[in-house]
């Protein structure tokens, strides 16, 4: 089961909190390879001579620390933008669904689409701010920490600057489902199987090549965004981006004229080996999550194992399982003082 489908067997809790810690670690264990990525697409020193070195310039510069950077923020911002995702998607979902309440590949991929944009544009100052972050150098950092970024960006580049490139997300995500089309259309083709008989190891396989194809495609639109969340005159050598611009159009105008086409995919490297151990991390922590909270509800032997429980129906969802478990003692208990009282009096 995906991170995405929600198991009865758990509550709400239980979910909220096991995609929780799935998305803090992976998301925590990944950050290096973020923070090089960025760092690659805004075009800084540290990532002049190829991916592997920019690891060890920016320790050199800056410390091991610095391979974090941003990180606080990214961690922060994944509980907002999930809650907004999957509800916008639950909703998205609703109205694109027909009559006998199915819905196809390319309607799911709109809809999680659509719902990603939304998220996306809602908790966008925070994507900006780890961007500045990240930029910034440590050791003489403009800005102090999350707070007080927000509060410069908003005091001396105005409201507006925290927003700069948001419409890129937009523009992004037509490329992003295109390429999430072209991959679940075919993997029938793949795995010469239909995908209802997919293993969970198939199912990986099958997401890690998706946000492969699917963010190859929209990553020039990210290049972009990013170098226009780092552009600032508040930053030394405005944020270390390689080109100077007027607004989206100009930036792209200007990367292509000053570094060439494929230059719009720098970064790309550090983001395809990320997602790997990203989607790995979260699914095998997720899964290790939920298997603790359905060996605490009672419908597996150990957490260890996804053995069932002997004699529990496992179609109960959580809630009414503990009711059920809750009549049973309450009946027992009945029965015990009734026995009991039989017997003083006997």
């Amino acid at each position: 089961m995906g991170l995405g489908e929600r198991d009865s067997r758990l509550t709400s809790c239980q979910s909220l909190a096991c995609g929780a810690l799935a998305g803090l670690l992976s998301r925590s264990l990944s950050c290096p390879l973020e923070v090089v990525k960025v760092l690659s697409q805004v075009g800084t020193f540290h990532s002049k001579r190829g991916f592997l070195r920019t690891f060890q310039i920016l320790s050199e510069a800056e410390g091991l620390r610095a391979l974090w950077k941003g990180n606080a923020i990214a961690c922060a911002r994944l509980f907002p933008y999930s809650t907004v995702q999957v509800s916008t998607y639950n909703r998205f979902v609703s109205f694109f669904m027909d009559d006998f309440g199915h819905i196809s590949h390319w309607s799911a991929i709109v809809a999680g689409s659509l719902a990603g944009i939304v998220a996306a544009v809602l908790t966008y100052p925070a994507e900006l701010i780890e961007t500045r972050l990240i930029v910034q150098n440590s050791t003489a950092p403009t800005y102090r920490g999350i707070v007080h970024t927000f509060l410069t960006i908003y005091t001396k580049e105005g409201f507006l600057a925290l927003y700069r490139g948001a419409s890129l997300t937009v523009l992004g995500s037509v490329p992003f489902s295109a390429g999430s089309f072209l991959v679940y259309i075919n993997l029938d083709k793949l795995w010469n199987k239909p995908s209802v008989k997919l293993t969970p190891l198939q199912n990986f396989g099958n997401g890690c090549l998706a946000a492969g194809v699917a963010q190859t495609l929209s990553f020039p639109f990210e290049t972009v965004k990013r170098k226009m969340q780092a552009q600032s005159p508040l930053l030394p050598h405005y944020g270390g981006v390689d080109v100077h611009f007027a607004g989206v159009v100009d930036c792209f105008k200007q990367i292509v004229k000053t570094k060439g086409v494929l230059s719009l995919w720098n970064g790309l490297t550090a983001n395809l080996v990320k997602i790997v151990p990203y989607y790995g991390l979260m699914f095998s922590t997720f899964e290790f999550c939920k298997r603790v909270c359905l060996y605490k509800n009672g419908y597996i032997v150990s957490p260890l194992s996804y053995r069932l429980s002997p004699g529990v129906d496992q179609s109960l969802g959580a809630e009414e399982l503990w009711e059920l478990r809750r009549l049973i003692r309450e009946k027992r208990f009945e029965t015990n003082q009734s026995t009991l009282g039989t017997k003083w009096w006997g």
